[in-house]
C-alpha cells in the first residue's frame, strides 16, 4: 500500500510540473514588460489602475497554468486548443471594439490597423518598414514553428469553429500551387500599390476586400469541406508559416506501431495527414503541430520531437512554450 500511496503522490506531483512552469514562464515575460514599459504601460490593467498590472500578470499566468493543466492529457487538447482559442480572438476583437468605439486604451497604440493577417505580410511591404505585429510574429515561428497557426492568429479560431465536426478525408489537390499563387498575388499587388503611390485609403479597400472574401471562403467553404480552407489555401500568411517553420526544430514523426487506422485524418483540420502522408511516417508541410491528431491515436503512434529529447519531454516543452505564448499574447496583442 505504502509503494502504491507513493507512486499516486510522485503522479500527482507530475500533473502540477508543467502548469507551474507554465505559470513562472508567463509570469516572466509579462512582468518583464511591466517593468521596462512604465513610460506607456502596455498591460491593460495598469493604463487604468496603478500597479493593477501586476494583478492581471497574475491572474494571465493562472490561466496559463490552468490551460497547461487541461492540455497535458492528448486526448482534452482538441478540445481546450478550440476554447481557448477562441477565447483569444474574443478578447483581441473586443478590445478593438471598445477602442474604436472610443476608448483609445484598449488598443495598443491608438492607431487603428486593419486585423487582418494578410497584413502582418502586405503592411510593411506597402509601407516599407516592419511593423511590432510582424516582429512578434515571426518571433513565434523561431519558438514555436507553426504554433501560430493553431493557437495564435487571431482569425484562425472562426476557422477552426467553423471546421467543427470531424473532417472529411478528401485531399485537398494542388495545394502547393494554389498556396503559392496566391501568395505571390498579395506580394506583387502590395509592391504595384507602393510603387505607384497608390493612396492608402484605396490599398485600405482591397485589404478590406481580402478579409472579407476570407471570411466567406471560411463560412462557405470550411463549413463545408470539416477543414480550415481559410488557413490551409488562402491566408499567404499560413503560407509565410509554412516556408519558415522548418527555421524551429519541432517536429512531429508516426512510428513503426502505427496500423495505419487512418482516425488520426478525422482530428486533423490542416490536411496534413493523408493516406500517403502516414504511409510516409510524417505528416505533411501544412501540419501546424496544434497536437489533435495524438488525440485519436490509440497506439500512441505520433510523436513530437525535439532534437534528442524524448518525445514526452519534446511535447512538454513544446506545450510549455505555445501555451506561454498564447496567455502572453492574450495580454499584449491589441491593435
Amino acid at each position: 500500500m505504502a509503494i502504491i500511496s507513493e507512486k499516486s503522490e510522485k503522479q500527482k506531483a507530475g500533473q502540477y510540473k508543467l502548469p507551474l512552469e507554465v505559470f513562472l514562464f508567463t509570469f516572466s515575460i509579462l512582468a518583464l514588460v511591466q517593468l521596462k514599459l512604465t513610460y506607456h504601460p502596455i498591460i491593460l490593467l495598469e493604463r487604468f489602475i496603478s500597479g493593477g498590472g501586476w494583478f492581471e500578470i497574475t491572474v494571465i499566468a493562472f490561466y496559463g497554468a490552468f490551460v497547461a493543466y487541461k492540455m497535458q492529457i492528448p486526448l482534452n487538447v482538441p478540445k481546450w486548443r478550440r476554447i481557448t482559442w477562441t477565447i483569444f480572438s474574443f478578447v483581441f476583437f473586443s478590445q478593438l471594439i471598445i477602442g474604436l468605439l472610443g476608448v483609445d486604451k484598449f488598443l495598443m497604440t491608438g492607431k487603428l490597423h486593419l486585423p487582418i493577417p494578410m497584413m502582418i505580410l502586405a503592411g510593411p511591404l506597402y509601407r516599407g518598414h516592419l511593423s511590432m505585429m510582424t516582429i512578434l510574429f515571426l518571433s513565434t515561428i523561431v519558438l514555436t514553428g507553426s504554433a501560430w497557426c493553431s493557437q495564435l492568429c487571431y482569425f484562425g479560431a472562426f476557422d477552426n469553429i467553423a471546421s467543427i465536426r470531424k473532417t472529411e478525408r478528401g485531399v485537398f489537390k494542388n495545394k502547393k500551387a494554389i498556396k503559392t499563387t496566391l501568395i505571390l498575388v498579395v506580394i506583387a499587388g502590395t509592391l504595384l500599390l507602393r510603387w505607384f503611390n497608390v493612396p492608402i485609403l484605396i490599398a485600405t479597400l482591397i485589404a478590406v476586400g481580402f478579409g472579407l472574401i476570407g471570411i466567406v471562403v471560411i463560412i462557405c467553404y470550411s463549413r463545408k469541406k470539416r477543414k480550415m480552407v481559410h488557413c490551409i489555401l488562402y491566408c499567404p500568411i499560413g503560407t509565410v508559416v509554412n516556408m519558415l517553420k522548418p527555421v524551429n526544430p519541432f517536429r512531429l514523426d508516426i512510428d513503426n506501431s502505427c496500423n495505419l487506422c487512418m482516425k488520426c485524418t478525422s482530428f486533423c483540420k490542416y490536411d496534413a495527414l493523408n493516406i500517403q502522408d502516414v504511409r510516409n511516417k510524417k505528416p505533411n508541410f501544412s501540419c501546424t503541430l496544434c497536437g489533435d491528431c495524438l488525440a485519436a491515436c490509440r497506439d500512441n503512434s505520433i510523436k513530437y520531437r525535439y532534437f534528442n529529447l524524448k518525445p514526452e519531454k519534446a511535447r512538454n516543452l513544446y506545450l510549455i512554450l505555445t501555451i506561454s505564448l498564447h496567455a502572453v499574447f492574450l495580454a499584449l496583442a491589441r491593435i
